[in-house]
This record gives structure tokens, C-alpha cells and sequence, in this order.
């Protein structure tokens, strides 16, 4: 049947969603410092709205992704959207950080649709070409990471942080509309009730050791990548008198890390996957070498953000493909449990990073992030061989 086929215009769709989602979550980061103003408060306090963007990431990955194995995907996604716009508007008129901490849980909550759409792909895609399908859908998804900043930075700077946020339900609403045209109705796999689907993802955590060591692999990447951004907006303006928009600029810089995503994708298709993680590591490690040492340098940043992205993308491709060649039935809980783990990483960095910028300036936060990544590394090298 036509709706289990992947066409080229589907892929890029879900590709171009995919970023345009998940820029939700990152709107925020250049524009910690406009927030800190507007509501008179410290650099540390600002930081929970990050923080709480993305641990209400990780509890939508948790209570929302799992229902794609239970009900109609397209009527899920749909409805998740209206979440999706009524905390952006939330967030745009917050009086108040406490009101804008709580509408980025819920905006960080309902932003979960890319990780529908990449169990999606896997599942429609010829099995050859399962990891090119993966890599170009997370190629949109980091384009969005990334071009957020690099968006929002402008807009902040320039229309105001609330703008942003009113722009950002818009593009929301018109996406919603080309989703109710283009997206096909897939049909669930479970038939079991909500409890039993929740604790069945207890039973693959147990069962799959390769998901638990994705999970800590890309975690650990997350939680690093996550206290670099985090912080860069404050070296820009505390060592580089530099504004949100210039910060928003290494966002695209680091769009270059995301053609490495459909290039990891083709790799990890054909190349030992463990060998490829290896070398991803490796990158990262790399990067948070050159960052130790670029706190006055420009030049060492831009090297850095383009090493990291990469990096990452690829340790990140590489973990999808293991995960969803096992357990085809329950692909978006399989997912769950990954992204979960990942955005707890995210949460985890997001905090310690802003506890390293505070005590040891940039230094500090390049040390946290080697430390993650060498961690990485040492978990992958002492289990792989179990997982492999």
C-alpha cells in the first residue's frame, strides 16, 4: 500500500517539521539574557527556563511518544500541535519568569512530534535504506536546533524575546495544516491498555542492554552539548561584549555538524557501528579540547562548534539505527526509553553548566564537557562487545 511506502516528499516533510518542532526548545537559549533583564533576575535563575524546556521534553518522551505504538499517529500528532501553539502563546505574554518557566515545561512537553516522526521513517523506509532515512529526518532536527538560535538571537535582538515566541506559534499553525494533507494514517501495533503499554517499557529497559547503552552514550553527548549552549551566550557577552544575535550566529556554523547526520545515516547502514561511535567520540573529545583553550578566541569556537555538531549527530544516528533494528513492534517506546535518557543528559548539562559558568568561567564548563565525553567514551570501550 501506498501509506507503507516513504516518498521522497514524506521524508522531507517529516525532515522539515522535524527542525521546525524542535526549534521550540531552543528559541530560548540566546535569549536568556533579555529574559534575565525583563525580569530583573540573575544569569543562574534564567537558566531554569532551559532547564525546565528540557526536562519537559523528557516527560513528553515519556507519556506521549509511547501512545505512537497505541493510537492513530497522524490523529496524535495533530492533536499535540494544539498543545504546541497554546504554550508558545503562554510563553509570549508570561508577566512573570515563574508563568514563562511553567509554559517552557509545557512548549518543552508538547515538542515531542519529531521523535514520532523519526520511528516513523524507520518503519516506512526500504530496510537498506533505514539509516538514510533516520539521518535526513535528524538532519532536519538539528538544522532546527541550530538555526533556532541563530533565528531567535535576530529576532530577540532586534523585535524582542516575545516576538519570538508569537512568531514561533504561527509557524506552527501553518505546519499543522500541510501535516493534515500530507501525513498518511498509520495504524497502532498495541492493543493492550495505557498501563500496560507504560509498563512495557520497564521490560524492554530491562531486556535491551543496547538501548540502555544508547541511552547513557547519548545522554552523556547531550549533557555536554547542552552546557556549552547553555553558556556560550554568556562568554559572547561577558569576554567578546558581543549580543544574543552574534551568539545566535554559531547556530549556523554548526548546521555544518548536521550534514554529517545523512552522512552517518548512509555510514552506519554499511560501516561496524561500534567503530563509528568510536570515531564520533572521538570528534567530541577534539572539540572540547579546542573550547579549553578558546575562551578569548573566536576562531577556537567556530573550529569547536563545527567538531561538536558532528560529533554528536553522528553518535546520535549511529545509536537510532542500533536501537531500531531490534523490536520493530515497539519502535516509538524503544525511542522513548533512548530520548528520555538523552534529554535527561540535556537537563543534566543544561544545570552543571550553568554551575561551571558561574564557578569557573569557561574553563570550568570546558572541563565539564570533556569530562562527559571521555566518559563516553569509556562506557562505549568497556561494553560494547555485550552490545555489539
Amino acid at each position: 500500500m501506498a501509506e507503507n511506502k516513504l516518498s521522497g516528499s514524506l521524508l522531507y516533510v517529516m525532515a522539515i517539521g522535524a527542525g521546525l518542532v524542535v526549534a521550540n526548545n531552543y528559541y530560548n537559549q540566546p535569549l536568556l539574557n533579555l529574559m534575565a533583564k525583563t525580569f530583573q533576575v540573575s544569569e543562574a535563575e534564567v537558566s531554569n527556563i532551559p532547564l525546565f524546556t528540557q526536562l519537559g521534553y523528557a516527560f513528553g518522551l515519556l507519556f506521549i511518544i509511547p501512545l505512537g505504538d497505541k493510537f492513530n499517529r497522524k490523529k496524535l500528532i495533530l492533536i499535540d500541535f494544539i498543545a504546541i501553539i497554546g504554550s508558545l502563546l503562554v510563553a509570549a505574554i508570561s508577566p512573570s519568569l515563574l508563568l514563562l518557566t511553567i509554559a517552557s515545561f509545557c512548549i518543552g512537553f508538547s515538542s515531542v512530534v519529531p521523535q514520532l516522526f523519526v520511528p516513523m521513517a524507520a518503519q516506512l523506509a526500504n530496510p537498506k535504506n533505514k539509516g538514510r532515512a533516520i539521518g535526513i529526518v535528524m538532519s532536519g532536527l538539528l538544522i532546527g536546533i541550530l538555526g533556532s538560535r541563530s533565528v531567535s538571537g535576530y529576532v530577540g535582538e532586534y523585535l524582542g524575546w516575545r516576538n519570538m515566541y508569537f512568531i514561533a506559534s504561527g509557524i506552527m499553525l501553518v505546519y499543522a495544516i500541510v501535516l493534515v494533507f500530507q501525513l498518511p494514517s498509520l495504524s497502532s501495533d498495541f492493543k493492550g491498555s495505557y498501563s500496560k503499554l507504560m509498563q512495557s517499557l520497564w521490560t524492554y529497559f530491562k531486556s535491551e542492554s543496547s538501548v540502555r547503552l544508547a541511552a547513557v552514550r547519548g545522554g552523556l553527548g547531550f549533557a555536554g552539548f547542552s552546557a556549552f549552549w547553555t553558556t556560550l551566550v554568556f562568554l559572547m557577552e561577558d569576554n567578546f561584549n558581543y549580543g544574543s544575535g552574534i551568539t545566535g550566529l554559531f547556530g549556523i556554523l554548526g548546521i555544518a555538524g548536521a550534514l554529517a547526520a545523512t552522512w552517518a545515516g548512509k555510514l552506519s547502514d554499511k560501516m561496524n557501528k561500534n567503530r563509528l561511535i568510536t570515531i564520533a567520540t572521538l570528534v567530541m573529545i577534539l572539540a572540547w579540547g579546542v573550547f579549553e583553550f578558546s575562551g578569548e578566541s573566536i576562531v577556537g569556537l567556530v573550529i569547536g562548534v563545527v567538531f561538536i555538531d558532528m560529533g554528536l549527530q553522528s553518535l546520535h544516528i549511529t545509536n537510532q539505527n542500533i536501537i531500531f533494528s531490534k523490536n520493530p513492534e515497539a519502535r516509538n517506546r524503544i525511542n522513548t526509553i533512548y530520548m528520555v535518557g538523552y534529554f535527561i543528559g540535556g537537563a543534566l548539562g543544561t544545570t552543571t553548566g550553568a554551575y561551571a559558568w558561574q564557578w569557573f568561567q569557561w574553563e570550568g564548563v570546558a572541563s565539564l564537557g570533556l569530562i562527559y565525553t571521555i566518559l563516553i567514551l569509556l562506557v562505549h570501550l568497556i561494553f560494547k562487545q555485550k552490545n555489539g
